[in-house]
């Protein structure tokens, strides 16, 4: 009989805790239509989450910080971010709740508990919206594109105006451009809508007008005639590389700013989070996000260079085939490139061992560096073989790790993982470009064997993300 009443019991809890849920979606969404403020459970975005996906993210924030935060905690400071006058902002609720439970007094008014922890939080300055124009429409130009229009809010940061392609635009072009956003075989579906309208030569995506222009090259266009002012011009074909070919964008009309989505030469190089604060936008107009494999080490390599020290090293990156290689046996203007893609590991170069250094000067010619090109279609693996200044432990390494994951600037770059059986399909959808794999770490006195996941399309895309808003001004107050 007990079993039984233990089961009604455990019925009505579970009753309970979705409907705290429930209640805390709601908030979250409020604060971020109306308000334009942004709630993250330790960088996870919260925002349009289904309630089985926040239970999901709670219970990892238990284990995380092994501090016992529930969904109860979460609805508590949501309801009190909500009653007080805030800016614009992105607040991470895991760390508040986490913060309030290290206080002694469990009973204290988690009111004045956040006014306190938030009490920097100024207006902020001169925030003006800025427009962004996507030069390609492939893999990444797709997923910002998603990104932008479902991060759009009230219109108060990046507004995404308009999408350069090349060839003529009519009404089945603008309807395949429409499919391909709105279903992806990797990403799934889009979580909002797509609808094509063939007189303005545009999609309506989430009910914006996003234009489609056609263009053989960039300098031809004048994006004030769509009404597109100071625009940023994010280049995701990889067509133009160098800095003389990137400031073509800006010989046309509406443009000011160029982000190129690839390594670039005689640009800065940015991986955000470790040196975007070296290049001010007001004096510099052309950046590079480097690549997505660059942006996976260089935050983990960091610490461990500010931590261990690091002699020199080897990487080895299991990457997901890309469209650059052949579906099937072809010509390919690469050795073993022209190698059926989902039928072969294929041994490649990669430039991220020394496109480390561009962000860590310090690691100049520290790390060699190659590349397997594996058959998946996404996830890919970076595996670092490191001898250290400093002998390490599997313990020291992966607490010094665990520490930049919940605190610092590195929050957003790196997520640490506790799974005894992450694969590679688990880290698709995952916003952090690192995903650094905790219990596969290897330490032998100065030599270190860490491995690091990263979504090369999602978690490279929010990178890109992350530096628009910088390079754009348009960054909210966080607390993370």
């Amino acid at each position: 009989m007990s079993t039984i009443t233990n089961y009604e019991k455990e019925v009505v809890n579970q009753a309970q805790v979705r409907r705290a849920t429930v209640e805390f979606i709601n908030i979250v969404n409020d604060l971020w239509y109306d308000k334009s403020i942004e709630l993250v459970l330790f960088r996870n975005p919260l925002v349009d989450k289904r309630a089985s996906e926040v239970l999901n993210l709670i219970d990892y924030a238990k284990e995380f910080v092994a501090k016992p935060i529930t969904i109860e905690d979460a609805l508590e400071i949501a309801k009190a971010i909500q009653s007080i006058d805030l800016p614009p902002s992105k607040l991470d609720i895991g760390k508040l709740a986490y913060e309030f439970h290290l206080q002694d007094d469990a009973s204290a008014d988690k009111v004045v508990f956040v006014k306190e922890q938030l009490k920097d939080a100024t207006e902020a300055e001169n925030i003006q919206p800025k427009d962004v124009v996507l030069y390609g429409f492939g893999r990444i130009g797709r997923l910002l594109a998603r990104e932008l229009s479902s991060k759009m809010g009230k219109g108060s940061q990046l507004r995404l105006r308009a999408v350069v392609t090349r060839g003529k635009i009519d009404q089945t072009v603008l309807e395949k451009r429409a499919s391909l956003l709105s279903v992806d075989s990797v990403h799934g579906d889009f979580l909002g809508t797509v609808q094509v309208d063939a007189d303005n030569n545009a999609l309506i995506i989430n009910g914006t007008t996003v234009y489609m222009i056609s263009a053989a090259q960039p300098e031809d266009i004048d994006y004030t005639q769509y009404g597109i002012n100071d625009a940023l011009i994010i280049d995701n074909t990889g067509a133009f590389r160098d800095e003389e070919a990137l400031n073509r964008h800006l010989k046309g009309k509406g443009a000011s700013k160029v982000l190129l989505t690839a390594p670039g030469a005689g640009v800065p190089n940015i991986v955000h989070g470790v040196n975007h604060g070296e290049n001010n936008p007001d004096n510099v107009d052309v950046f590079s996000a480097a690549s997505c494999t660059t942006n996976a080490i260089t935050p983990v390599l960091s610490v461990l260079e500010d931590n261990f020290g690091i002699k020199k090293g080897h990487l080895e990156t299991i990457h997901a085939y890309t469209n650059d290689q052949n579906l099937v046996d072809n010509m390919h203007k690469k050795y073993r490139r022209g190698r059926a893609a989902a039928l072969n590991m294929v041994i490649t170069e990669t430039g991220a061992g020394k496109a480390v250094a561009k962000a860590l000067p310090a690691l100049a010619g520290k790390l060699t560096s190659s590349a397997i090109r594996v058959p998946v279609p996404n996830g890919s693996l970076a595996i670092l073989n490191l001898q250290l200044k400093t002998p390490a432990t599997v313990e020291s390494v992966n607490a010094i790790m665990k520490q930049y994951a919940l605190e610092g600037d590195l929050v957003e770059q790196i997520q640490y993982s506790l799974s005894n059986e992450l694969v590679s399909s688990d880290i698709v959808g995952t916003t952090a470009p690192s995903i650094f794999d905790s219990k596969a770490t290897i330490a032998d006195g100065d030599t270190i064997v860490i491995y690091v996941w990263y979504d090369n399309e999602y978690g490279y895309s929010h990178q890109v993300m992350r530096l628009a808003k910088h390079i754009a001004k348009v960054r909210r107050y966080t607390y993370y």
